[in-house]
């Protein structure tokens, strides 16, 4: 039996919109007959199902699953609202990411596409000796990057491109969040630094603009073709 694909999609920073954007993506491809379910690494500042999961859910228009109760679609939940090393150790906890990937590779045996959900940027720390990037790194999914136009994001992103080159990682593209845009020429300058820059690096130059979850609720979503038809 074939296992499905392992997509990442992680983000410069926290509260960039990477959970609207898996959630997004989901429903895109559930929208396209493909059987899709989103995971999440670890939630932080949670008692019990993880909140990403649950917007996931609403986004995708689907109902809490049974994978989300047994917690295969979040490994780890820690109440406080911080790195979730720390949040593991003020737990008296130490997330494994060896239970991580068994659970990512049970979802994988029941569907097509598991989207995983990072946590804050790619060098957050999971453990005292690993961060997100030694872990995807490790497992070698591909990612999708979440950004915006918000002053500090070209040197996030470009640094993000730079640590995913560098581990010989491949970045499907870019998810561009203009949620809170100001500055329409700054976004559009932005938006080719980041696809020169994944040219440079060999990567697809593939920029995809989406809007704040509002815009969406009730309809299909942005187009996300181009993320897995570009290469």
């Amino acid at each position: 039996m074939s296992q499905g694909l392992v997509i990442a999609v992680t983000g410069i920073d926290t509260d960039i919109g990477k959970t609207i954007a898996t959630g997004l993506l989901g429903r895109y491809l559930r929208l396209q007959g493909r059987r899709v379910i989103t995971q999440k690494v670890a939630q932080t500042g949670c008692l019990s199902v993880s909140d990403d999961i649950i917007t996931h859910r609403r986004l995708m228009g689907m109902e809490i699953q049974d994978v989300d109760r047994s917690g295969l679609t979040c490994p780890y939940i820690f109440p406080e609202p911080c790195s979730p090393h720390l949040a593991a150790s003020l737990a008296g906890k130490e997330i494994d990411c060896g239970v991580i990937t068994a659970a990512t590779k049970e979802l994988r045996q029941r569907y097509d596409v598991v989207l995983l959900e990072g946590v804050g940027g790619l060098l957050v720390p999971l453990q005292d000796n690993c961060t997100l990037l030694d872990y995807l790194q490790e497992t070698g999914y591909p990612l999708i990057l979440v950004s915006s136009p918000r002053l500090g994001s070209i040197n996030h992103t470009l640094a993000a491109l730079e640590l995913a080159k560098g581990r010989g990682l491949d970045v499907l593209g870019i998810l561009y969040n203009h949620f809170k845009e100001d500055n329409p020429t700054i976004a559009s300058d932005t938006a080719g630094v980041f696809s020169r820059y994944l040219r440079k690096h060999g990567f697809a130059d593939c920029v995809v603009d989406f809007q704040g979850c509002d815009t969406y609720e009730k309809g299909q979503g942005p187009d996300f073709g181009r993320l897995f038809t570009t290469g």
